[in-house]
């Protein structure tokens, strides 16, 4: 079976990479955060000299303490294509990890480059990031993953939801 094209969202520090680990380690899923993507390809290249990075790891590291940095510096490279930086994570990996912009993931939507919109949600635990870095709301999600519980309750519904998504996907009945 294919695997299903995904995308996870939500707010920063909520989850969401644990997620695409739990999936990567249980259903091989492959996977890419924007960040990571967003470093290797072109952020790292902007950066390394005005905060002295040496290798795209750590610039990456280092994204926390510049998210509105980062949120617009991938704005500016997606300007002419609001998907770019998604199709080019796409072409070698099940899952992005992370889009923040409202009109990127609206042009994905347009595209169908997602079969799944998945938001991991933390907000009773986690303060939301601010929309200077983080435009995307969680009405624009097909599934909601609760993380305001335990790791273990986490690590539960991600593996019950990975065994829809990845191996029973074609036995769901409505």
């Amino acid at each position: 079976m294919k695997k299903p094209k995904i995308l996870i969202i939500g707010s920063a520090r909520w989850g969401k990479d644990s997620l695409a680990e739990i999936w990567a380690k249980e259903f091989e899923l492959k996977y890419k955060s924007s960040s990571r993507a967003a470093s290797e390809i072109f952020i790292f290249d902007t950066l390394k000299y005005k905060y002295g990075y040496l290798t795209p790891e750590e610039c990456f590291e280092d994204r926390i303490n510049h998210r509105e940095e980062w949120f617009n510096l991938i704005s500016e490279y997606n300007i002419n294509d609001k998907s770019r930086l998604a199709k080019e994570i796409l072409r070698y990996n099940d899952c992005y990890v992370g889009m923040r912009s409202n009109d990127e993931i609206m042009a994905c939507k347009a595209q169908n480059l997602f079969d799944y919109t998945i938001w991991v949600d933390a907000s009773k635990r986690l303060p939301k990031e601010p929309e200077t870095s983080f435009q995307i709301t969680q009405d624009v999600a097909d599934i909601i993953v609760d993380n305001n519980t335990t790791f273990e309750e986490f690590n539960k519904k991600a593996l019950e939801l990975g065994q829809f998504l990845f191996v029973d996907k074609d036995r769901f009945i409505l």
